[in-house]
């Protein structure tokens, strides 16, 4: 049997890369080399220069283009690198149709930098197919997707956006960091690019800053490449290892971190000092039905809202297992506070327009025992003082 006749939890630990051919070594060798020797004046071989390609970076590309059913993957210093290279496909006088309710860094990347080359663009909800049509203009090239949405978790119908972008001759971009191929396999529903801030569930360790891109179309992904060599943001090698460790047990840490957050996204929702939770993995979210459709899962990050930024203060401070930080995927629970943290740079209107209001929180769930992180949270919750809860 090949690779491919096995399971994807089967595939993270037995692949191409499960040992070194030449020594039998049961972890990918790092090679540091920034050059390599060329044995003929005529023929050069694989790799040249390290910008251009490494025997790690081969390793871990080749690995996630398996794993999310591609034919070529490339991996980058950062989700952002690997997302703004993915945008230079575009060109002066294109037009991108973003998801409304897209991470910051890619807000900033979009309204900041790509209007700068007379990329335009134009912000929808996704989750409405409608807006999506209505959105379409005669020089879009480029529809981008963020499903599960950061942070709201607002969930877009994969295959009703490509139909829709098939018919306008458009490219897909969507940012698979939440659910990973684990849970959801974009190209699969015909998604052209899929893109991962591998710093998040894919190593899962907060220890590597990466970025992920996976394309099915060959001719794409020379392009792609090309972009990547000629940008340069490339991961380094030590990082690229860090990552191919992590994605062996990639399965295991979201299983358990996904089961874990449904409980803790129920056990808010009935807590008198919550406003709102967000987690497709709830029956009553408006998306659910969709997320069941097109992934085996809901993930393991959800977002709930309190009264105002006073008691997400105090809840902050009354927590004690969750770390306060920014990202999110690791074997540590993440505590974030996206109108400082990941949408920062999101002016507040915006953000409001959003739905991210200075309530709002996302709770990346780790591994911890789930018992432990409900008492954590009720405790810290019931501390509240009363003129910080919702009274309504």
């Amino acid at each position: 049997m090949t690779t491919h006749d096995w399971t994807l939890e089967t595939q993270l630990v037995h692949n191409a890369f499960k040992t070194d051919r030449s020594t039998g070594a049961v972890s990918v060798p790092i090679q540091h080399a920034s050059t390599f020797h060329q044995s003929s004046f005529d023929d050069f071989g694989q790799y040249d220069y390290s910008r251009s390609g490494t025997p790690t970076r081969q390793a871990l590309e080749d690995t996630i283009a398996a794993l999310e059913g591609g034919t070529r993957g490339l991996a980058f210093a950062s989700g952002m690198a690997a997302i703004s290279t993915a945008f230079l496909l575009l060109s002066k006088g294109d037009h991108v149709l973003v998801t409304r309710d897209v991470y910051g860094g890619t807000f900033r990347m979009i309204t900041q930098v790509l209007s700068r080359f007379g990329i335009e663009h134009t912000f929808v909800d996704m989750t409405n197919l409608n807006e999506v049509k209505q959105g379409i203009q005669s020089n879009t090239k480029v529809i981008y997707m963020e499903t599960p949405s950061n942070p709201t978790l607002g969930i877009t119908d994969i295959e009703g956006v490509v139909q829709i972008a098939k018919e306008h001759d458009c490219l897909t971009f969507l940012d698979n960091t939440f659910l990973t191929p684990a849970l959801q396999r974009p190209l699969d529903l015909g998604v052209d690019v899929v893109l991962h801030s591998a710093t998040k569930f894919l190593s899962g360790h907060s220890d590597v800053l990466s970025g992920l891109a996976v394309v099915k179309d060959e001719k794409l992904g020379d392009e792609l490449y090309s972009l990547q060599n000629s940008f340069g943001a490339v991961l380094g090698v030590q990082d690229c290892w860090l990552v191919l460790r992590g994605l062996k047990t990639l399965q295991v840490r979201l299983e358990k971190a996904s089961q874990t957050a449904l409980e803790l996204a129920t056990f808010l929702k009935e807590h008198p000092a919550v406003k709102k939770v967000y987690y497709p993995g709830l029956d009553d979210h408006p998306g659910a039905d969709i997320q069941r459709k097109q992934a085996s899962g809901a993930g393991a990050v959800l977002s709930f809202e309190l009264e105002n930024q006073a008691a997400v203060k105090e809840l902050v401070d009354g927590v004690t297992l969750p770390v306060f930080a920014v990202s999110l995927g690791a074997v540590e629970s993440i505590l974030s506070y996206p109108a400082k943290m990941s949408h920062a740079a999101m002016p507040k209107e915006e953000r409001e327009k959003r739905g991210i209001t200075d309530g709002l929180l996302r709770l990346s769930v780790g591994v911890e025992n789930g018992e432990d992180l409900k008492r954590d949270f009720k405790q810290a919750l019931d501390q509240l003082k009363p003129a910080l809860v919702n009274q309504s």
